[in-house]
């Protein structure tokens, strides 16, 4: 089942997602053996298999292993199994990176943990930690959570971590390369110095190994195939961008020939994701955006959609999608690469997964270069280089898209009494833009119908929005002498969710104004090369030199968005 190599690492023989063990085989109770079998598991991965004796048995772990191939129940499995029943003190604490990991992780412990006598609470910002609270005071024996809302916890008094005996770290590698290594090791610190640690990683990181070497005891070490190693069953499709055709437009070319059925479209910045968000949108397609700026009950609300099937694309940057499992996702769609060639191989693998084919497709510009021959060269990356179709192409592709649409939407629907409004509508000299805004209105309408679940009319684009402008507000307030107010609301903020979502570059101040961001054809093709706007200087007696915006775009905020018809004309 397992060989051992020359390093004492464990190998274990088999597929990436198939042992030749089933859940029986392990010392594990008849309780936790009928939560599995509710959940529908019965053969062990890999990484289970390797996993669950020695962590039953009290050894501390060092585990690699690819994204996908049941982590969760490897640590889940045995932490529920040593957990006592009734004990109402916090006995294991699991660190996930995000929130939504954070929740996924809960609710598989949850299962798992049906026939027992525990509890799981779920300890995770962005929402109201009242709940929290209550759930502590009660008494909880496992609990689930991100870093900086555990240790929010701790300093009220809410959380004792000294009567934690099993610490697991979950996504190791991310959460350390979010910037959370001080608040981990603080909480490992207030633990029992015997207590067992549990640490799972795709990668391990420089920071990831200083952890090992201060916390782990003599940690069974194993080493599966990672994320480093590739997928096996990936397809990478490589589109190199065009000068005279912005990336955007590019995407929507890409997106027009590959038809995915599902997709998470990763960005490296906010601000690329609420500008591709806003064209996808307008352009008819059924998509959402998740990041930081979104609330807890609205990032949830998102992912419900997404994992319903009914939202077909997820834009998102790295950070904001760690820990996502969307099941048969058939394609990611790098709109950058990622300068980090590590990122990419974390991206991909949230297709591909548990020996499903999945697709990789990248649009490629001239500062992704470094990361593509690192890929090529250092991991083997052999990528199927694409050609971009051409406008018309697209054109037609989209057409022939669209009109399948409609079909689909029309039902039963009784439309013949129109068919002379069209005859006349086209011989007027206006015909055709009123034809296109009635398609623009069926669209939105299509679109809304099909997304019935929601429970907001606006989506998180706007949320997200929204929550740019009352930043802005709220700094405004702060020079007007409402400073005191502000700054201790904002204090309040920043100590209540340090573990929101970490991206690479923060939200631009305006994104409405889209045309200074999707320039007109012929403009650069890279993320980085947006047109810098001119800013009006203020004249004002004791400060000449604060510059404010324009008259014309501090009215773009919060403004009617219908002109990007025209901006992002495909003729």
């Amino acid at each position: 089942m397992t060989d051992n190599d020359d390093t004492g690492s464990h190998v274990p023989a088999g597929s990436d997602y198939v042992s030749d063990r089933t859940f029986a085989d392990f010392p594990i109770s008849e309780e936790v053996l009928k939560g599995l079998t509710d959940m529908g598991f019965t053969t062990a991965t890999p990484v289970q298999a390797a996993t669950i004796d020695p962590a039953t048995a009290g050894r501390d772990l060092l585990v690699r292993a690819k994204t996908g191939t049941g982590k969760t129940a490897a640590f889940g499995v045995p932490i529920v199994e040593l957990t006592p029943e009734g004990h109402r003190k916090p006995y294991v604490l699991i660190l996930e990176p995000t929130r939504e990991l954070a929740q996924q992780t809960a609710d598989q412990i949850t299962q798992i943990a049906a026939y027992k006598d525990v509890s799981c609470t779920l300890l995770v910002g962005g929402v109201a930690i009242g709940p929290q609270e209550t759930a502590l005071m009660k008494g909880a024996e496992i609990l689930v959570g991100t870093p900086g809302r555990v240790l929010d916890h701790i300093r009220r008094g809410n959380l004792d971590p000294s009567t934690v005996q099993i610490a697991c770290l979950d996504e190791a590698d991310e959460m350390l390369s979010m910037g959370f290594y001080e608040d981990v090791t603080r909480i490992l610190n207030a633990t029992q110095d015997d207590r067992q640690v549990l640490l799972y990683s795709a990668t391990i990181g420089n920071d990831t190994q200083r952890l090992v070497q201060r916390f782990l005891k003599d940690p069974v070490d194993v080493m599966l195939s990672t994320d480093a190693d590739g997928v096996e069953l990936l397809e990478h499709h490589l589109y190199e961008t065009e000068h005279g055709v912005h990336k955007v437009r590019a995407l929507l070319y890409v997106i027009d020939l590959e038809d995915p059925d599902s997709a998470i479209i990763f960005c490296n910045t906010r601000e690329d994701t609420t500008t591709v968000a806003n064209f996808l949108d307008r352009q008819g397609l059924d998509v959402q955006l998740i990041s930081g700026d979104l609330s807890q009950a609205r990032r949830t609300e998102v992912m419900a959609q997404v994992k319903a099937g009914a939202v077909r694309f997820l834009v998102a940057t790295d950070v904001a999608a760690r820990g996502i499992d969307i099941s048969g996702l058939t394609h990611v769609i790098n709109y950058a690469l990622p300068q980090d060639p590590a990122v990419y191989l974390h991206r991909t693998g949230r297709t591909g997964r548990i020996g499903k084919k999945g697709v990789a497709v990248s649009l490629c510009g001239g500062s992704d270069m470094g990361t593509r021959r690192v890929l090529e060269n250092k991991h083997k990356i052999k990528f199927d280089v694409r050609e971009l179709p051409s406008g018309d192409d697209a054109i037609k592709m989209r057409v022939k898209r669209q009109a399948k649409q409609i079909r689909q939407a029309m039902g039963s629907l009784v439309f013949e009494s129109y068919l002379p409004t069209v005859d006349a509508l086209l011989e007027r000299p206006d015909g055709k833009a009123l034809l296109a805004a009635s398609l623009r209105a069926f669209f939105q309408w299509d679109r809304e119908r099909r997304q019935e679940v929601a429970s907001s009319d606006e989506g998180p684009v706007f949320e997200s929005k929204r929550a740019q402008r009352q930043r802005e507000r709220d700094g405004r307030g702060r020079e007007s002498g409402r400073g005191r107010r502000g700054e201790r609301r904002e204090r309040r903020g920043r100590d209540r969710d340090r573990d929101r979502d970490r991206d690479s570059k923060p939200a631009p101040a305006e994104m409405d104004d889209l045309d200074a961001l999707l320039v007109a054809e012929g403009g650069s093709n890279d993320a980085e090369s947006k047109p810098k706007r001119k800013r009006r200087r203020r004249k004002k007696s004791g400060d000449e030199s604060k510059p404010v915006e324009s008259k014309a775009a501090s009215q773009s905020k919060g403004g009617d968005l219908d002109d990007l018809d025209d901006l992002l004309s495909m003729d």
